[in-house]
């Protein structure tokens, strides 16, 4: 398999990796037209069709970080101690950083320290995602002598067993029949009940496919498009790349607009508690087929991307570089920039663009937002000597 590189890099995974920082800029700049209110809110038809649009085309953003750290990292390259000790240094202490910028920016410091002590900041709701991240880079060292010796045939059985888990969020909705029960935590936010399946009960969460479920799959997914997947034509790639694409795209945006419309029950605004969206997006989440699929598409065609030129180097490279920092800092500018945006365009159907003021809102809101948190982040990471303890 070849792979075309600049200065040791893999160029379409830096391709990848910046178109999934905007993807991730567009997802935030979504939101607003479908969480508000109580937690859930969408004031007009055309938002909940805007919303599902936006929100499904990029779905796959933040797997594709998962593919592009597995691609290049997995199996690990050296020592378990020198992997966890370089993962602190990028990761981990830009994290604790900006946790405590958060933490200090929306909402009471006090209690938001407090808070820190066991789960990020919900004010900052996106930092999930390294919490989730931290826990694949744990399991690399595990499954690292594994992945060393895998044959294409056992690789695809667990990839096989993990797709089927990326099913099981769907079959929970069809055998509960009807909106989820919600309990409340203890945090005291409401979340759904779900339906127990294969060994899982009240007592015991942890069923026959709790250990091979989730982003796990993602990094055998990176791991199996390194090892087997090879150059293939461009008819080769669109012949399996679009139907995926289209196939995953459509279980998320039916499934989102599906749900939208029984809570509407043909009436808009359409709003509850903010469980009501968590069930919304019941099929766009990262462990479910259709942004699996979507995933698949997304790394086929980035692979054929070539392009290492001067774009390249002067601009990709220092944001795909900077990319962990992007997304750290990146909602403490997207926030007042929407804010601005809709002050200024105005809200929904009664905007001055009418129809067309939601999709406009959210395109520029994304590009402003993307830009302006690249530039800060580029420009951060160059600071000699802590640029790297700020943003990675």
């Amino acid at each position: 398999m070849t792979s075309v590189k600049s200065e040791n890099r893999v160029v379409w995974v830096d391709w990848m990796r910046v178109a999934a920082c905007f993807m991730v800029l567009v997802v935030h700049a979504t939101e607003p037209f479908y969480l508000g209110g109580r937690g859930s809110q969408i004031l007009t038809e055309a938002d909940a069709y805007w919303s599902a649009l936006f929100d499904c085309l990029v779905r796959a953003c933040v797997p594709l970080f998962i593919v592009a750290s597995s691609y290049l990292q997995f199996p690990l390259h050296y020592s378990s101690g020198e992997f966890m000790r370089r993962r602190a240094v990028r990761v981990l202490v830009p994290f604790v950083l900006w946790s405590a910028v958060y933490a200090f920016v929306w909402g009471n410091p006090t209690e938001n320290f407090q808070n820190l002590l066991l789960n990020f900041n919900y004010s900052a709701g996106h930092l999930w995602f390294v919490y989730m991240l931290l826990g694949v880079y744990m399991l690399m060292p595990l499954l690292s002598p594994w992945a060393e010796r895998v044959g294409k045939r056992e690789l695809q059985v667990y990839l096989g067993i993990w797709a089927f888990t990326t099913l099981i969020p769907l079959l929970r909705d069809v055998v509960a029949g009807a909106a989820p029960t919600v309990i409340y935590g203890v945090s005291g936010l409401p979340r759904q009940a779900l339906t127990p399946l294969w060994g899982e009960a009240s007592w015991n969460a942890y069923g026959t496919f709790y250990y091979i479920s989730g982003f796990v799959g993602y990094l055998l997914l990176g791991l199996y498009f390194r090892r087997f997947v090879g150059e293939l034509s461009w008819r080769k790639t669109l012949a399996i790349a679009l139907p995926s694409y289209l196939v995953g795209f459509a279980i998320a945006f039916g499934g989102f607009i599906r749900r939208v419309f029984e809570s509407a029950e043909g009436v808009f605004p359409v709003e509850g508690l903010v469980e009501k969206a968590v069930w919304w997006e019941t099929t766009w989440c990262n462990d479910t087929v259709g942004v699996v699929l979507m995933t698949v598409a997304w790394i086929l065609l980035f692979k054929k991307v070539k392009c290492s030129g001067s774009l390249y180097e002067k601009v990709l490279l220092p944001i795909s570089k900077a990319s962990y920092g992007i997304y750290l800092l990146h909602l403490l500018l997207l926030v007042p920039i929407c804010g601005a945006i809709r002050e200024w365009l105005g809200l929904g159907l009664d905007g001055c663009l009418g129809v067309w003021t939601t999709p406009v809102q959210i395109i520029l809101s994304a590009l402003l937002g993307f830009s302006v948190s690249a530039i800060v982040a580029v420009v951060l990471q160059r600071i000699p000597k802590v640029g790297k303890y700020i943003v990675g």
